[in-house]
């Protein structure tokens, strides 16, 4: 199995080559991104594990793209999501409503 920073790399490298980085934008990006969250959730929701796995990998290459474009770092990004969230307390109830601790 690769690294994620390897397979990062080589997603850039794709997306370069194929004039995404040089010729999209954020907003364009992010309309994409939003494309592919809809599939992965029609995915989910039909309990199609190989087109769930599609969607998981055709999102995080979005992700990688945005992030390319805006040059900040995913994992960074997902460092400040953690920090925000790694003290909460509470739980999740069956209806799915988080329920955060006082």
């Amino acid at each position: 199995m690769q690294s994620y920073r390897h397979i990062e790399q080589q997603i850039i490298q794709w997306a370069e080559a194929r004039k995404i980085i040089p010729n999209s934008n954020p907003p364009t990006q992010t309309l994409e991104l939003v494309s592919e969250v809809g599939e992965l959730a029609d995915a989910v929701i039909k309990g199609d594990l190989e087109a769930t796995i599609d969607g998981v990998g055709d999102t995080m290459v979005c992700l990688i793209n945005l992030c390319a474009l805006l040059d900040i770092d995913l994992v960074a990004c997902m460092e400040v999501a953690y920090d925000e969230i790694k003290d909460r307390k509470g739980t999740l109830l069956p209806n799915g409503v988080f329920v955060k601790e006082s």
